[in-house]
């Protein structure tokens, strides 16, 4: 169990945590496979595929030689259907205002490619908040290595013991301890859900509402 003891930076997972996206990352695979393979998948399928960002999946399943093209194609129906396929979860927005208005530094660390991830935060106004974002792009190593928590924390020059990631998935706990910092466990719309229970995550929150009066206690020093 890692160890807290201030509040004075935040490293959010974007899929599942900060946006309900999942439905339109299935869509927009499943757009290209159809085009293309003349198939369709799973979710399960489609999940087995991440851990590189979108490029690795691409490659994987169509063959490198159509990576820029598939992916051209990709982010053109992840823009266009952003709108109607994904949203925030509700209360999240004021929850980082709330915390940049205390002071807290806020960075993102996803697995998603750096177009796609532009794409959300851009789309849910979200992109003002993040001092920095670490996508699947910037990392030599992918999720659950903690790569991206480390150079968040090199760029703000803060310590692990005053440093929180927050996620829903089992690679943002494993990367969270890798990189001796403190895991929120979001679980609001976590596909893996009791596995980040059984992994005993610091912090767990079922409920935005949860991890709100968390955050609000922190950053008012009532903990």
């Amino acid at each position: 169990m890692a160890t807290l003891d201030r509040l004075a930076c935040m490293i959010f997972d974007i899929d599942g945590t900060l946006s309900r996206t999942n439905q339109l990352i299935f869509a927009t695979f499943n757009h290209v496979a159809e085009r293309h393979l003349g198939r369709a998948f799973t979710p399960q399928e489609i999940i087995g595929l991440f851990g590189p960002p979108e490029e690795g999946a691409v490659e994987k399943v169509f063959g490198a030689d159509m990576v820029p093209g598939i992916m051209d194609e990709m982010c053109a129906f992840y823009r266009e259907h952003h709108h109607a396929m994904a949203e925030a979860h509700a209360g999240m927005p004021s929850i980082l205002a709330m915390l940049q208005e205390h002071g807290v530094r806020l960075a993102v660390f996803t697995g998603k490619g750096r177009r796609t991830a532009a794409i959300t935060l851009e789309a849910l106004g979200m992109t003002s908040f993040f001092e920095h974002v670490v996508t699947g792009n910037d990392v030599r190593c992918f999720k659950p290595h903690p790569e991206g928590i480390q150079q968040v924390l090199d760029s703000f020059r803060v310590s692990p013991r005053e440093t929180v990631m927050v996620g829903d998935s089992l690679s943002d706990l494993r990367a969270a301890r890798g990189a001796g910092v403190a895991i929120a466990a979001v679980l609001w719309d976590a596909y893996d859900r009791q596995r980040v229970i059984d992994a005993q995550p610091d912090f767990r929150f079922d409920t935005v509402q949860e991890f709100d009066a968390w955050c609000r206690a922190h950053v008012n020093g009532e903990t």
